[in-house]
Formats: structure tokens, C-alpha cells, sequence
């Protein structure tokens, strides 16, 4: 199955088989079309095909970096079979096929769906690096300890998080009740950067940089941004991180600290509107660039 190039792929046909052949590539995507515990807006287990769909439409040198990203290697996985999966169960197989890719020496990168998706690949990751923490960019705090029955749902990652590794969440800005005194509580391994605490600190780059440990993954649900940029998601919240903000924080983190895997979740295609599903094709492709020009070269 490693053999097979997928015609479907990241970067589309203007990635060749030299670059995306899985041997000799450091990237792995992996595809998991999953919204089965999606609670508002229904459609995220389209957001892999749509990201895929759209990459294939980038130019691959990347200005900014002034390099062709893509002569790392990425190879993309075939989409995992998770349709009428229970929560708990595709955590189970996205956490085994996380750990194959981990084994094989290749840095994971998991498209949602939902962003349930991510504990699995988070529970793989926290077994095979001492001193991981989590960077958790996303307008919800995800905090509920069980949710409409479960305890994988979407609503639940980061105290499914915080039973792995500690956890700063960044670009917050909606949550319960429950979930305020839950932190209220000071829970331990969990720092938190809200927005009205970017909006106050002109430091907080830095104190989230500060908070990480040495091995980090970054957990991205795409309505970390601002609706008027990112208006396809399941839970579209106002007052969220500009493209550059987010950049930013991303290329601090990749250049200091070792950059293991991360995901792009909760995208939500809207018919006609292709510009999310490019924004996000573009943001991955971004972040992979940082991590092979920067904490992955020590």
C-alpha cells in the first residue's frame, strides 16, 4: 500500500512521483474524514478531499521561505475508512496508523474532519516523545469531560489532551459554564492564551513559546481565525486570529522548538466557496515548510 501514489494527492499531479513516493518523503499526510459527533453544522468529513482538491491549484515554491517545500517528500495516505466508526473506535485507528507513521521516522500530518480526529493521533505521539506538550489553536476550549454521551466527542479533545501530555491553547474565545470553572481550578498542564489575552499582551508569542516543552505538536482547528476569513467550519465564532498573527506564532514555534506532527481539522466546505479550502491547503503547506527549514534541522 506504501508503494501506491495516490492520483489524489497533496500538491496534486505538479507533485511528481519523485517527490511523493512515501520512502523517501519526511511528510505523511494522512486523511480522516470524520464528523460523527459534529454538533452544529454537519459536512467536516469533507474538509480532507476539499484540502487535497485545492492544494493541487498552489504554486509549490513558497515565497516567504524561498524554497520548494514539496522536494522534502509528502506522501499522502489513501483516506482512512472511518464512515459508521464509533468515536472511540476511530480514535483506536487513527492513533495506530499516527504510530506507523511515526515509526517509519516520517512526521505526521492528520486532515480532519473533526476535531475528535486529533486524540488519536495525540495519544500515538505522547507514547513515543518524552516531553511533548500540545499547542492547541482553536476558538473552543474543548473542555467538557463528556458530551452528548461521549468522551471522544469533538467537544471533548483537550481534557482527552490533557490525560496525555499538557496543553497551551491559544486564539480561545467560547466556552460553558462547566468549562470556565474547570479552569478556574488551575488544572494541571493546561495554560491558556484567550483572546482578550492577545489583545492585552504584546508578549504573548512568547509566553506561549515559553510555555511549550521541547516536542510539540500543534493541534489547528481553522476557526482559530476570524469567520471573515474562515467562515467554512462547523462553529463559526467571531473575533478570531488574522492569517498573519497565526503565521507568525507558527514560525516562532517551528524555528525553537521540535516540531513532531500536527493537524488542520474542523474545516467545513461551503458549495461555490473555494477560498477556505485554499486558505487551509496554503497554511498547511506553510507550516510543513517551517518545520523542514526550522526545528526539525537540529
Amino acid at each position: 500500500m506504501e508503494n501506491q501514489i495516490m492520483e489524489k494527492r497533496f500538491g496534486g499531479s505538479q507533485l511528481g512521483p519523485e517527490y511523493a513516493g512515501y520512502r523517501r518523503s519526511k511528510i505523511v499526510i494522512l486523511q480522516c474524514p470524520y464528523d460523527a459527533t459534529a454538533s452544529y453544522i454537519k459536512g467536516t468529513k469533507k474538509g480532507p478531499e476539499a484540502i487535497i482538491k485545492a492544494s493541487g491549484y498552489m504554486e509549490l515554491y513558497d515565497d516567504e521561505l524561498d524554497m520548494e517545500t514539496f522536494k522534502g517528500g509528502i506522501y499522502t495516505k489513501p483516506p482512512l475508512k472511518l464512515e459508521g466508526v464509533s468515536p472511540e473506535d476511530m480514535v483506536k485507528k487513527v492513533r495506530s496508523e499516527t504510530l506507523s507513521i511515526i515509526k517509519a521516522g516520517k512526521i505526521p500530518v492528520i486532515l480532519g474532519g473533526e476535531h475528535s480526529v486529533s486524540i488519536g493521533a495525540v495519544n500515538a505521539l505522547s507514547g513515543a516523545y518524552r516531553d511533548l506538550s500540545v499547542l492547541h489553536l482553536d476558538a473552543h476550549h474543548d473542555l467538557k469531560d463528556e458530551y452528548e454521551g461521549s468522551k471522544y466527542s469533538h467537544a471533548c479533545v483537550t481534557r482527552r489532551f490533557l490525560e496525555a501530555c499538557p496543553v497551551t491553547q491559544v486564539g480561545t474565545r467560547s466556552l460553558s459554564k462547566d468549562e470556565q470553572e474547570f479552569v478556574s481550578l488551575g488544572p494541571k498542564g493546561l495554560k491558556t492564551i484567550n483572546v482578550y489575552d492577545i489583545l492585552d499582551e504584546p508578549m504573548w508569542k512568547k509566553k506561549a513559546l515559553k510555555s511549550l516543552k521541547e516536542n510539540v505538536y500543534i493541534s489547528l482547528d481553522m476557526d482559530v481565525f476570524d469567520v471573515s476569513l474562515m467562515p467554512a467550519v462547523g462553529t463559526p465564532e467571531p473575533g478570531g486570529i488574522g492569517w498573519y498573527e497565526l503565521l507568525d506564532l507558527l514560525k516562532i514555534v517551528a524555528m525553537n522548538k521540535n516540531v513532531v506532527g500536527f493537524d488542520a481539522v474542523e474545516l467545513c466546505p461551503i458549495e461555490g466557496m473555494v477560498a477556505p479550502d485554499f486558505l487551509a491547503a496554503k497554511l498547511i503547506y506553510r507550516l510543513i515548510g517551517y518545520i523542514l527549514s526550522g526545528g526539525n534541522k537540529r
